[in-house]
């Protein structure tokens, strides 16, 4: 039988790490798995015990709104004033997701068809690259640096020279841009002043910039990851998606929004009224009592995964693996030593769940782009992070 959106997907790389943690833990190793992004913080108390009250109403079990009851928008675009200080209208600027996934897989679909070409930063968060692909459209990579190469150039200043490359060299000329920053898997980190270039450039172009805020909220020692939508004139050209996951540790509960560009929340309003009913209605409004009730909890977040980046960066350089402390996001972004470069990422990846214990996700994953790194997500505590350092000093031995 053929599956013909799916039958050309490649392996799920990711796939064979999983399948070697579980195979170590069923003989009874213990892993450290820093590989799947998966926050290990609870979320808000307040709003747990919102979800448990609400989920006790019968009304509440009914069929609920695609694009978010009115007071789950109206707490999303109070946040983004209080935060950001960007107004947002309520019903037409704001649409609520299934977390930013469906979100963005979904808004490809009403901007994107056959014969389409959209820019995506390579490497890049999987569905960066297949959202597009899924709608019919064209990729064309745009080049991401790693913040920890010494460069004279910023992270933005790379990824706008290699845009403007890949625009000139694109055809059909590009109809979307996706962005992320701060960046998953690289932690590139850009400032305002990026953004009203990026908004200049999209306008000039007649482009519309699809900007996965996911990070929003994950800006460590001082930075303040800026929104796309602080740039006047924004909302012409770029929508936004940001999401409850990391900021407020809400991952399974799958409560994201799309925001910016009217048109853009309509048609994918409009959409979405044919595909879902919304989230259950008890976690949206117990998404509304984490906003508004607990809206300084990604604070405590963030500090928790800042502490967790400096042991993990100050661990892997007592041993000899140098690596630069990210900025932002809950990832660390590390260059394959140079005694195991001649490793491929996922050979790399592999030896450390067989030699160190420890699980991290091979940077092809990302994309081409991402070859010769790994990426650790900051979901284990001090304890196991010091555990995986002594592991992989066992298994590095070159590294002394």
């Amino acid at each position: 039988m053929e599956f013909r959106r799916v039958g050309g997907l490649p392996p799920y790389v990711f796939a064979q790490i999983i399948q070697l943690v579980e195979d170590g833990r069923s003989s009874g190793r213990d892993i450290v798995d820093f590989g799947f992004g998966n926050p290990d913080l609870p979320s808000p108390p307040v709003a747990v015990e919102k979800l448990a009250q609400a989920s006790r109403v019968a009304k509440n079990h009914r069929y609920s709104a695609s694009r978010g009851i009115p007071k789950l928008r109206s707490a999303i675009a109070a946040r983004y004033k209080h935060l950001l200080d960007v107004d947002l209208d309520a019903d037409t600027e704001v649409v609520h997701t299934i977390g930013a996934k469906e979100g963005l897989s979904h808004v490809m679909w009403v901007l994107l068809d056959r014969g389409d070409t959209a820019l995506v930063p390579s490497p890049s968060y999987p569905i960066h690259i297949f959202g597009p692909l899924f709608a019919g459209a064209q990729v064309v990579s745009v080049p991401m640096r790693d913040p920890g190469t010494p460069s004279s150039e910023s992270p933005g200043d790379v990824f706008f020279g290699g845009m403007i490359d890949a625009w000139n060299r694109a055809w059909p000329k590009p109809r979307v841009l996706v962005c992320s920053f701060p960046h998953n898997p690289t932690t590139a980190c850009v400032d305002l002043a990026f953004m009203e270039r990026l908004v200049a450039f999209a306008q000039e172009h007649e482009l519309v910039v699809v900007h996965d805020f996911a990070y929003a909220d994950l800006g460590f020692d001082g930075y303040r990851p800026p929104s796309i939508l602080q740039v006047p004139g924004a909302k012409e050209v770029a929508v936004e998606l940001y999401t409850l996951t990391k900021s407020f540790s809400m991952a399974g509960w799958r409560v994201g929004f799309l925001v910016g560009n009217a048109e853009i929340v309509a048609a994918l309003t409009k959409l979405k009224s044919y595909l879902d009913y919304g989230s259950f209605q008890p976690i949206q409004i117990a998404s509304i009592v984490a906003m508004n009730e607990a809206s300084d909890y990604p604070d405590q977040v963030r500090a928790t995964y800042q502490q967790r980046r400096d042991q993990l960066i100050e661990g892997l350089g007592r041993i000899g693996w140098q690596v630069t402390a990210p900025a932002g996001t809950m990832f660390v972004w590390a260059p394959i030593p140079a005694p195991y470069a001649d490793q491929s990422s996922l050979e790399f990846a592999t030896m450390l769940v067989r030699e160190a214990d420890v699980a991290t996700s091979p940077g092809v994953g990302f994309g081409e782009g991402g070859e010769g790194y790994v990426r650790f997500s900051l979901i284990e505590n001090e304890a196991r992070i010091a555990q995986a350092v002594r592991g992989i000093r066992r298994a590095l031995p070159k590294l002394a």
